[in-house]
């Protein structure tokens, strides 16, 4: 328990670090695909340093301790989600310590941070951005969740514990059905990616900060260390999310496939991890942010619950298919 303890600064720097590298990439690509040149690849950190010497600014009639404390509470539990993911091939920090389900929840508590941060400011753009976002997180948790229990109910068949994400980590779904279950898997694949953006507040789920409607909405109001605060949490649950996805679709790694074992295969493993999460956030950050607008607000339940949620059954039924009727 000890060395754990040591190494929970070390999952802190890393998924600090890697969230505002690739959000450095994130912004170069969309840039190179709107035709633009775009910032340079250290500017996500050149941001973070400028708002932390920037001065902090309160709202009059903003509940002060409530506005000060979210930002952290955000930042923190975002950490907290990666001691429960495996990352880089390595098992969870906290494996035995919390499992799928616990994981589930702590992904709220950020966007919770934000509601209780954007009501605190007492600020009436926030108000309503926080508003959206309540309503953004009941409609994509349905889809998250019936895509989730899909994987975890393949994997039931091969381990006792299949709500162990380092369990299911090394029991690829992919291994474990036929052809049917892999059309399933790949919707259920396909639908997690539709679920991130909307996770993650980016386009087109953005609603909560729609700058032309909302004057940016939750953060309206923050500035300074705040502010670098909220930026480095969302960095931190891009990386999260994103490892979730990889735990539950894209655990291969390459030792098991090349005879390479002991320190060399741990950074391959560890590169290829690297690799998988560039694809990720390409397909489930990058991309969207770029090829679409933002949704209209009445449509967002919609989307989620209508499509989203009929495609997670659908592949969920495949997959039960295939178990039952092998």
């Amino acid at each position: 328990m000890i060395f754990q303890t040591l190494l929970i600064p070390v999952v802190a720097i890393f998924g600090i670090t890697v969230g505002l590298f690739y959000r450095g990439i994130d912004r170069i690509l969309a840039a190179r695909m709107q035709g633009r040149i775009g910032p340079p690849l250290q500017q996500p950190f050149r941001d973070v340093k400028k708002l932390l010497v920037k001065e902090e600014t309160q709202p009059v009639n903003a509940y002060g301790w409530l506005f000060h404390l979210m930002p952290i509470i955000a930042l923190t539990s975002a950490l907290i989600i990666l001691l429960y993911l495996p990352l880089g091939g390595f098992p969870p920090l906290l494996e035995g310590y919390g499992d799928l389900i616990l994981v589930l929840y702590l992904f709220s508590l950020p966007s919770l941070a934000l509601v209780l941060g954007g009501f605190s400011s007492a600020s009436p753009y926030a108000e309503v951005g926080a508003q959206r976002e309540v309503v953004k997180m009941l409609s994509y948790e349905l889809p998250l969740i019936i895509a989730s229990f899909a994987v975890v109910w393949l994997i039931s068949l091969s381990t006792g514990n299949p709500f162990s994400l380092w369990l299911i980590s090394l029991n690829p779904g992919w291994n474990l059905t036929g052809w049917l279950g892999w059309v399933g898997l790949l919707i259920l694949f396909a639908v997690l990616l539709f679920v991130m953006p909307g996770e993650l507040g980016s386009v087109p789920f953005d609603l909560q900060s729609a700058d032309s409607e909302i004057a940016g909405g939750l953060l309206t109001e923050y500035s300074g260390r705040n502010l670098a605060i909220y930026y480095l949490a969302d960095v931190v649950k891009t990386i999260a999310f994103a490892s979730l996805i990889i735990a539950l679709f894209l655990p291969f790694n390459l030792s098991t496939i090349f005879p390479i074992s002991g320190f060399f295969g741990s950074i391959l493993d560890f590169l290829f991890y690297l690799l998988k999460l560039f694809f990720v956030t390409f397909l489930g950050f990058t991309l969207p942010r770029v090829v679409t607008g933002r949704l209209e607000i009445n449509k967002l339940v919609t989307v989620y619950w209508k499509y989203a949620a009929l495609a997670a059954l659908a592949g969920f039924a495949l997959v039960g298919v295939n178990i039952i009727f092998g």
